[in-house]
């Protein structure tokens, strides 16, 4: 009897070493696009951000309720004249390759960016009138600008403008995307283009900011990133268990899912810009304030947010959405749906439909607006609501889809009347994009738009430090851009993710796109 015992014990420890463990705690995560290029200092797409902020601690975190709290950095000051940031960094951390983060390491991160040898698409731009960094000692730096940049911070609390391995960069020079060391909970194993990308756990990381619920290593052991560019297949890919965590499931999966125990939405308000047709300014008949404002009055945002994206958007009003810092509220009574209105200013502009098709025209022209359409965020269904809307109350519109590289080619020639766009950002400086002056000829002010005040109140906003003064800058640029009407607005843009029920403790950061894993763990099942 005590040998067939022994003989059952090895048995069963050989079941064990053979695969009889309790599998390791692993998520798939889905992405939406294939992005081209994932370094953050030099790639610009929102979907590298998606894993890699799990790679990256910052220097500092934007918590959800939009506070600055000590990351990689501990402390800071910022100069009376706003041109040094000082900060004191933890003495206690390591990059995954074991090399110490310390001073000189945030040198070479911030100086990597501004190296026109980069060529960052994004990155730089949120580093601003960088100057240079200064090493105070082994872990004090003190970055300096050439002129007050209020941002920083928020810039700071994004993966773009990341703490990376100098020798990691060293090593695999131009490869580097594919071999990233940051100091984050988890470590970057594998990239494929177009297939997978893989996280592995941090077992060292034991320096988590204090709004996190837990310290030490985080909770799942392996992230798997794979790409969904087909709107269809995301729901599927969830229902048959390919994937536990999907973003930007289409409203009409999000409902019905919703509706299901099996499954969780979380839907996140983007900051920054909404879904928006830029009006360009410098084409006839929008050169005309009085038909830009009747554009807006045509259309019935409440009707097309109802229909296309159900309940969880909100219509947009003005350039920022409502999660952004220093967001406006007057402008959400500028433009209420008044077609009566539309037509009204357009009979005043000399509009009139003379023949009876239902279509104005003055001098024999047709009110016809061409419009460009891409084939993401819905922008089709959305082009053939206001397409009906226009013609109630005499403007044709005659659209076309195109990749965004050809319709940044029919920007640049002028070949459009409204072309829709949508950035994001926490910070309200991300209208000098769409509507610095200096941005009209290849840059993104696709309005076309100049105006010397309006550029004065965007180099002022970008300066002031005080959040106040910022605060109220920001409200007279929403302001007179409405009313000078240089944009459609449409909606407040929301990423409607969607994760099984077993899945725990998943939230996402100030910035909308990019979710928290450390604390996720799996439940049971």
């Amino acid at each position: 009897m005590n040998r067939f015992l022994i003989v059952f014990t090895l048995l069963s420890m050989l079941l064990v070493s053979c695969g009889g463990q309790p599998s390791e705690s692993s998520l798939v995560y889905g992405l939406t696009l294939t992005p081209s290029g994932i370094d953050p200092h030099v790639d610009a797409s929102s979907e590298l951000g998606i894993p890699l902020t799990s790679v990256y601690d910052p220097l500092v975190w934007l918590t959800p309720e939009g506070e600055f709290v000590a990351g990689l950095a501990e402390e800071w000051e910022i100069s009376d004249d706003g041109l040094t940031v000082t900060f004191h960094l933890r003495d206690d951390v390591t990059f995954h390759d074991g090399t110490p983060f310390n001073a000189a390491a945030v040198e070479f991160s911030l100086d990597r960016i501004a190296d026109p040898a980069t060529r960052s698409l994004k990155a730089r731009g949120m580093l601003g009138p960088y100057d240079r960094t200064e090493i105070v000692d082994d872990y004090t730096v003190r970055v300096h600008f050439t002129e007050p940049y209020a941002p920083f911070l928020t810039s700071l609390s994004t993966v773009y403008l990341a703490m990376v391995s100098p020798d990691a960069v060293s090593q695999w020079g131009a490869e580097y995307q594919f071999h990233q060391v940051g100091t984050g909970p988890f470590m970057f194993d594998e990239y494929v283009p177009r297939d997978h990308l893989t996280l592995v756990r941090n077992p060292d990381y034991d320096w988590a900011p204090d709004f996190f619920d837990r310290q030490g290593p985080p909770e799942l052991e392996r992230v798997t990133f794979r790409f969904y560019p087909d709107v269809a297949t995301r729901a599927l890919a969830l229902q048959s268990g390919e994937a536990d965590v999907m973003g930007e499931v289409s409203p009409q999966d999000a409902v019905r899912l919703d509706q299901s125990p099996d499954y969780a939405l979380t839907p996140v308000s983007i900051p920054g810009q909404p879904l928006q047709f830029f009006v360009n300014t410098q084409r006839p008949p929008l050169d005309d304030v009085r038909v830009r404002r009747a554009l807006i009055y045509a259309v019935d945002r409440q009707a097309i947010v109802r229909t296309v994206f159900k309940e969880y958007s909100l219509p947009a009003y003005g350039p920022l959405t409502r999660p952004t810092f220093g967001y406006d509220p007057r402008v959400e009574g500028m433009y209420e749906y008044d077609p009566q209105r539309a037509a009204a200013l357009l009979e005043e502009a000399g509009w009139i439909d003379a023949d009876g098709d239902g279509i104005r025209q003055q001098d024999g022209v047709p009110l016809r607006l061409e419009t460009i359409l891409m084939g993401w965020g819905y922008i089709p269904e959305v082009g053939q609501m206001l397409q009906d809307q226009l013609r109630r109350v005499g403007m044709d519109m005659d659209s076309r889809e195109m990749t965004f590289s050809n319709a940044v080619s029919d920007v640049a020639d002028g070949r459009y009347h409204l072309a829709p766009f949508v950035f994001s950002s926490s910070d309200p400086d991300i209208i000098r994009t769409t509507f610095q002056s200096d941005n009209i000829d290849g840059g993104f002010n696709w309005s076309k738009f100049a105006d010397p005040q309006l550029d004065a109140w965007l180099d002022e906003g970008r300066r002031a430090i005080d959040p106040e003064a910022r605060r109220a800058i920001y409200g007279e640029i929403q302001h007179h851009l409405m009313e000078q009407a240089v944009i459609l607005p449409i909606r407040d843009y929301v990423n409607l993710n969607v994760a099984g029920a077993h899945v725990r403790n998943l939230r996402y950061d100030r910035q909308g796109w990019f979710p928290w894993l450390y604390e996720v763990s799996l439940a049971e099942e």
